[in-house]
């Protein structure tokens, strides 16, 4: 009695007759905008797979595959690494050389159709890129600044120049920063360095006392967003493209001046920069956990280097004046200083600049 054929397992699109070595359909991860999947590399069961079928001749039987192996075998199929033969009752080792001339083949087609979109894309959009530039904006005359009033309006204003930007942002923000207000700011930043765009702040110590000012350093950091830290006051700013520079105009920020005139821009970037090469890299490591942090007389010992009086650093590091006393009278045990200018002077020789 002569035995039945086996039945071919169904492998969708290589259902049929194979016996005419014929090609292989379209690989379905190019079907329609989707793009290629991934499918041209086999994972490390159906790599050792495919070795062991090459070991045993290059074919193997349907009833020869093992439960275990169905989703190596399908993953090689649709590669197509296998081809199943159902004349044969068996699966044919492909020649892997043949697959990458035919995945290669598609890739490239993908990729110049991905090409042309992009270079479709400015126009495509090029009616909604009009409104955008015709939008209201804030009246105001040339080369002066603009008052935006309330905090909503503000975010509006910013958001949109951050839209805008195309090269650098210069940011100074004193103090803390709302959990709100680093949710938006995190999604916009990333977004503006994903670009290509740079962006430098600095912050003052206390900024890092939140946990969500810290998530959202670390998140603009790790795209390239450069932070440094300075134990001084200065007013909050913005500079975007170092065309316009925004600056609050009330105590409590709820308003704000958009300023466009170059000359005041050429000064508080200079402002900018000078502040940003007195900040510490350091302390902005240290918070977000690159570097060792600075103790509190540390602290007290760099800004009396800096000619601070005793109420000043006190003031600056919002603690009290005895406290400070405190801290002093160990600093001088440890520097061997009679005085207070003494200390300054011993510590100044020592601290760390950078």
């Amino acid at each position: 009695m002569t035995a039945e054929p086996a039945v071919a397992p169904d492998h969708g699109q290589y259902a049929g007759d194979f016996t005419g070595g014929g090609g292989f359909a379209a690989d379905e991860g190019f079907a329609g905008t989707g793009g290629f999947t991934g499918a041209g590399e086999p994972d490390d069961a159906a790599r050792r797979l495919y070795l062991s079928i090459l070991a045993e001749g290059g074919r193997i039987p349907f009833t020869g595959v093992h439960e275990t192996d169905h989703a190596a075998i399908q993953q090689l199929v649709d590669i197509g690494l296998l081809m199943p033969n159902a004349m044969d009752a068996c699966y044919t080792a492909v020649s892997p050389r043949s697959v990458t001339d035919r995945l290669g083949a598609e890739l490239r087609s993908e990729a110049t159709r991905l090409l042309v979109r992009a270079e479709n894309l400015p126009g495509a959009l090029d009616g909604l890129t009009r409104a955008y530039d015709a939008m209201p904006r804030p009246p105001g005359r040339a080369g002066g600044a603009v008052y935006v009033e309330g905090h909503v309006h503000i975010r509006q204003r910013i958001s949109q120049l951050v839209s805008d930007c195309r090269a650098e942002v210069l940011t100074a923000q004193p103090g803390h920063r709302p959990a709100d207000t680093l949710q938006v700011a995190r999604l916009q930043d990333v977004q503006l360095l994903q670009r290509g765009c740079s962006l430098r702040t600095i912050y003052q110590p206390v900024a890092f006392a939140d946990q969500s000012a810290l998530a959202y350093a670390d998140e603009v950091t790790r795209h390239g967003s450069l932070i440094r830290v300075l134990d001084e006051p200065f007013q909050r700013l913005i500079v975007f493209d170092r065309t316009v520079a925004v600056i609050s105009a009330s105590e409590d920020n709820s308003t704000a001046a958009f300023i466009t005139d170059p000359a005041a821009i050429t000064f508080l970037v200079g402002a900018f920069e000078r502040d940003w090469a007195r900040a510490d890299t350091t302390e902005a490591a240290a918070a977000l956990g690159h570097g060792p942090a600075r103790s509190t007389p540390d602290r007290v010992g760099r800004l009396l280097a800096r000619g601070l009086t005793q109420r000043a650093v006190a003031t600056r590091l919002g603690l009290s004046e005895r406290t400070v006393a405190a801290h002093i009278s160990r600093l001088r045990d440890r520097y061997g200083a009679q005085t207070l200018f003494q200390l300054g002077w011993l510590m100044r020789g020592s601290r760390d600049d950078r």
